[in-house]
């Protein structure tokens, strides 16, 4: 099938785009939500991870296709597991997004996301395209998060830590590593204090910088800064 990916900019959306590959989808445009105001990096959002959105730009270059981005006027107003058509709720911008991307691709027939555990994200992607007669595509649901994040290292994925929220994970030591260097550490916190090790109780959010979609180019980044933000 033809696949339209929504991408994060993370580790997940990225591995699960080349499990749709290797299962015989082609991707052929991808989509991304970001935040009203390009001084934002960070939502208070249920469904989107949008730390690191300056970035995306480059995975369009890097992968050379299409991408689709769409601001995020609403919120996370319908808060319960099942969803139902919400004025101003944040998963009809999806909606949006995926339709126009639809309109200029009248092709695609799926959507990838990369949906490990969450219930409540799931079930919205398979809400929007069930409206717009797609097939939501998440190979990694329920699968155990240690062999997936095996898996990750042995595809080729390079990604790097841009956030930590969790108990063991401290900015000033941990930002900026890669998934190989947090292996064993993630191993040890989950065994520690029950951390998810592929990060789905939002202890931590990535930045893919290569992988072996990115046929046209590669992301170096030059410097960092780090910011800790108290509740």
């Amino acid at each position: 099938m033809k696949v339209i990916a929504l991408v994060s900019g993370g580790k997940d959306s990225c591995y699960n785009m080349l499990l749709c590959r290797r299962f015989g989808h082609e991707i052929v445009a991808l989509a991304n939500l970001l935040p009203m105001s390009p001084d934002v990096d960070e939502l208070d959002s249920y469904m989107f991870q949008t730390v690191g959105h300056h970035i995306i730009s480059m995975y369009a270059a890097c992968m050379g296709l299409p991408l689709y981005r769409r601001r995020i006027k609403g919120a996370s107003v319908q808060q319960g597991l099942v969803y139902t058509v919400t004025d101003k709720d944040e998963v009809e911008d999806m909606l949006q997004l995926l339709a126009f991307a639809k309109q200029e691709h009248p092709e695609i027939e799926a959507v990838s996301s990369g949906a490990i555990a969450s219930d409540y994200q799931r079930q919205r992607v398979e809400h929007v395209c069930a409206r717009l007669n797609l097939v939501s595509l998440s190979y990694m649901w329920h699968q155990p998060q240690r062999q997936l994040y095996s898996a990750m290292l042995e595809f080729g994925i390079k990604a790097i830590l841009i956030k930590v929220a969790a108990m063991g994970l401290e900015p000033h030591l941990h930002l900026g590593k890669d998934l190989e260097e947090m292996h064993s550490h993630l191993i040890k916190l989950e065994r520690l204090y029950g951390c998810n090790v592929c990060g789905e109780g939002g202890e931590y959010e990535t930045l893919v910088l290569d992988c072996p979609l990115f046929q046209h180019a590669c992301i170096q980044l030059d410097a960092s800064d780090c910011w800790i933000l108290m509740p």
